[in-house]
């Protein structure tokens, strides 16, 4: 084998969000480290981290009701719910250190107040959501929340959705102002372009095509894309962040960690309008209850967008299947993941998830008339010609060796990393993006134990609630939320 042309430090694959908030930590942590990012395509955060790929909810778990998942009994588990929020104050009291250090310069640039609200239609659905309401707002995470089913105040908050309905309509909803809308790509690039200006190099149309074991780490082979040169990097240490192409590059690493696991591509499309007078009157983004057999990145929204600061609105999404794990991938990239270590994982996912597939091809077959009747659910006048229809990123679930079932299929995301902490690859969907932060921390201690000794101190000053729970201390919760409101320009 020869040997690579150069070496470095830390390698990280892809441009999106995950690598550039990786890259940030280590800059400032290890600032004599020498750090490498290859992206595929021409330009960083253009696939997942996109505006335009994502739903750019920042999810704190205020509206989504699928982290909020009801019991036979009527009771609502607020456990998942109370980790993801305290897990996006993570995030934003890293972005809040990045401001006050000069790192970030305009907060709005990214992340933008917007109120997040659940709905529920019907009897259940408005039962549900007063339930969730009355359970939430006894936790101080949550104690901002309002309810009401009451047609006028509906009216009030949400005119696009809720004025000149016709009478005898029964709907909840739940409100909390203090949400955001983030916008991931500005966020990546401008981090990335942070990690650039300390010294590393970030290298666009630069596919890593292999990855060995080296004794000293790994050893890549990296395609220019542009002068279809091959060459060799050394690296001590690999993220392997490249989304849906994180799975394929794992395989290729032979890692025992990295065996079993699958992947189940979902796309999807949204309709956007930037129709000013429609969005003056939706200053929210609103989520709904998700139709059977739907998976849970699929629950309808109506969401304001701020985007290179234009407010739009979005809805959606419709959901559909694809083979590709990108939505510049290829139509093979399914088939060709298929190993004889994951393919009983695989096919026991398939077996169990039937309702799941007929749901996607159903919907990846809807007209365009059947995808505007759904958002007359949220919004009762529609006219089509004031929206357009946008293609959003593929998600790729993970499906798992499940010693029960043999194999289950997972909606979150999940970081796998080598025994000797020596590579590491992050699979899954949302959250992701919005839990970046402190999915990089947990990546921090499990990859770098002998460094973190020395970074813990440094870490949590950028943030400073990490191992204490939120819920549990109401004075630092209202200190660091007015903090991070402050220094993020949300108030």
């Amino acid at each position: 084998m020869p040997s690579p042309q150069e070496k470095v430090d830390v390698v990280l694959i892809g441009g999106g969000i995950m690598s550039a908030t990786l890259g940030a930590m280590l800059t400032e942590l290890q600032p004599d480290w020498d750090i490498r990012v290859y992206e595929k395509l021409d330009y960083v955060a253009t696939e997942s981290s996109d505006p335009w790929n994502n739903a750019g909810t920042g999810h704190a778990a205020l509206c989504e009701l699928n982290y909020t998942p009801e019991d036979s009994n009527g009771d609502i588990d607020l456990e998942k719910a109370s980790t993801i929020n305290q897990q996006f104050h993570h995030s934003r009291q890293y972005w809040s250190h990045l401001v006050d250090t000069g790192v970030l310069t305009d907060p709005k640039s990214f992340i933008n107040p917007i109120a997040h609200v659940s709905y529920g239609r019907g009897d259940k659905g408005r039962d549900y959501i007063k339930r969730r309401y009355e359970t939430m707002v006894r936790n101080p995470l949550f104690a901002e929340m309002e309810y009401t089913d009451d047609p006028a105040t509906q009216a009030e908050w949400l005119p696009l959705m809720f004025e000149g309905r016709g009478p005898g309509q029964v709907n909840g909803i739940s409100r909390i102002k203090q949400g955001t809308d983030v916008d991931f790509g500005s966020l990546t690039g401008q981090l990335l372009s942070y990690v650039a200006d300390k010294g590393a190099t970030v290298r666009t149309s630069h596919q890593v095509t292999d990855l060995e074991r080296a004794s000293d780490g790994w050893t890549l082979t990296v395609k220019d894309l542009l002068s279809h040169e091959t060459h060799r990097i050394g690296a001590r240490f690999v993220f392997v962040g490249a989304g849906g192409g994180a799975l394929p590059l794992l395989q290729k690493s032979g890692i025992p960690e990295g065996r079993g696991y699958g992947g189940f591509p979902v796309s999807g499309i949204f309709l956007r309008t930037g129709n000013e007078d429609l969005v003056a009157r939706h200053q929210a983004k609103v989520y709904g209850q998700a139709a059977q057999g739907a998976p849970p990145m699929s629950v309808p929204h109506l969401d304001t967008r701020v985007v290179d600061g234009k407010d739009y609105l979005m809805f959606g999404p419709y959901a559909g299947f694809s083979p590709k794990f990108l939505k510049k991938g290829r139509f093979t990239d399914l088939p060709f993941s298929v190993r004889g270590n994951n393919l009983a994982t695989m096919l026991n996912v398939a077996k169990d998830n039937t309702d799941l597939v007929t749901y996607l091809l159903g919907e990846l077959a809807a007209t365009k008339k059947a995808r505007f009747e759904a958002m007359h659910q949220f919004i009762p006048s529609i006219d089509p010609s004031d929206w357009e229809f946008i293609q959003a990123g593929q998600r790729v679930q993970v499906m798992k060796k499940d010693p029960k079932k043999g194999g289950v299929l997972q909606f979150g995301t999940e970081l796998i990393s080598s025994a000797d902490g020596s590579i590491a690859a992050l699979l899954g969907a949302s959250p992701g993006a919005s839990t970046a932060v402190p999915i990089m921390v947990n990546l921090l201690k499990t990859c770098f134990p002998r460094q973190y000794a020395g970074w813990e101190s440094a870490v949590k000053d950028m943030i400073p609630s990490l191992g204490r729970d939120l819920a549990d201390d109401e004075t630092l919760l209202k200190e660091l939320t007015e903090y991070t409101d402050r220094t993020l320009q949300l108030i």
